[in-house]
């Protein structure tokens, strides 16, 4: 299924959207910072391993959302939407 453009979303998609992505990437977030730790501390008991790499994987989706949040915020500001 194509995206659509934020041009063509309405107002109440907007906001809509807006919300649901700021909780994923809080939540994905929150998931990296917990793999992150994990890995420190599987890094300081048994070395380095697949697993001390992992997190880095995981970063470009968290990088991803809040730049999705960016332009979402950005398209509803530009709209004058509350």
């Amino acid at each position: 299924m194509p995206k659509k453009k934020l041009a063509y979303f309405t107002s109440k998609e907007l906001t809509q959207t807006l919300k649901r992505t700021k909780v994923l990437t809080i939540i994905q977030t929150i998931i990296v910072l917990i793999m992150i730790v994990m890995a420190i501390l599987l890094t300081g008991v048994k070395g380095i391993s697949v697993f001390t790499f992992l997190p880095l994987f995981f970063i470009p989706m968290v990088v991803l959302g809040f730049i999705q949040i960016k332009s979402l915020k950005k398209e509803i500001q530009k709209r004058k939407i509350k």
